[in-house]
């Protein structure tokens, strides 16, 4: 497994992300076009790959809320690559990336039906949020979580 940082333009990045929207667009259901505006690329400049056997095979990133907190943004892994590891390793190197440029917190949004999501979140230290985050605000099919760095 190799972790490379790269840019929101990427095309194993644009690949993988096209991959994960489609998902998405089955699991939420009517409420996907709510949750999809929230999740462009552009303002997300900390991204990055992770190659296994020289593939793309997942991919997460972080953009910053305010001077301390950051949010998740972009976790994937694709379907072959899955129950190995791969997303919590996603998660560890994010926490340590955004630890060096100085963010205290993480913060993240996942929906009600991302089970498998939420029970990564949850095995990794995250806590759910008593209350939602900026636009999650109020939305019972978000689940909001947070970690202290």
């Amino acid at each position: 497994m190799r972790f490379q940082r790269v840019s929101n333009t990427d095309s194993d990045l644009l690949a993988l992300v096209r991959q994960l929207d489609a998902e998405l667009k089955v699991t939420d259901g009517e409420d996907h076009a709510f949750y999809n505006q929230y999740n462009g690329l552009d303002d997300i400049q900390h991204l990055f790959l992770v190659f296994t056997e020289n593939r793309a095979t997942a991919c997460g990133g972080f953009k910053a809320l305010n001077k301390t907190t950051a949010e998740i943004k972009r976790m994937y892994t694709t379907p072959e690559a899955r129950g190995k590891g791969i997303a919590k390793a996603v998660l560890q190197e994010l926490e340590i990336w955004a630890k060096l440029e100085g963010f205290q917190q993480l913060v993240l949004e996942t929906g009600i039906r991302q089970h498998a999501a939420i029970a990564l979140y949850e095995s990794t230290g995250f806590i759910r949020m008593e209350e939602n985050y900026g636009p999650y605000k109020g939305l019972e099919e978000s689940f909001c979580f947070t970690k202290v760095l």
